[in-house]
């Protein structure tokens, strides 16, 4: 896994990204940009939507927008990072994380 600018914003990326902050810079929320299961985007947001959006560029392709700005559930954060991670990463390295 690495972190590097992506368009002028922290990305993660393991093999490409799963995850990117979103800081205002696109007109949205403070919030984060993550890789989500099929179906997973759309089930979140009918659950609650002051909370999870469809994020411009990449919610085309069921990535979720995570707001920062509201009442925040870090273990919540870290296991939808963590299921973000899982979308992308190689086999090897989700086989590696089940192991931990």
């Amino acid at each position: 896994m690495t972190e590097k600018l992506s368009h002028g914003s922290p990305t993660w990326f393991v093999r490409k990204t799963f995850v990117s902050f979103s800081d205002h810079g696109h007109g949205g929320p403070l919030a984060i940009w993550c890789a989500a299961a099929p179906g997973a985007q759309e089930e979140a947001i009918e659950k609650e939507p002051d909370r999870f959006y469809r994020p411009p560029y990449v919610g085309v392709r069921g990535w979720l927008g995570v707001r920062l700005d509201v009442d925040v559930d870090w273990d919540e954060i870290a296991a939808i990072i963590e299921d973000a991670y899982r979308q992308v990463a190689p086999k090897r390295l989700v086989a590696e994380l089940d192991e931990t």
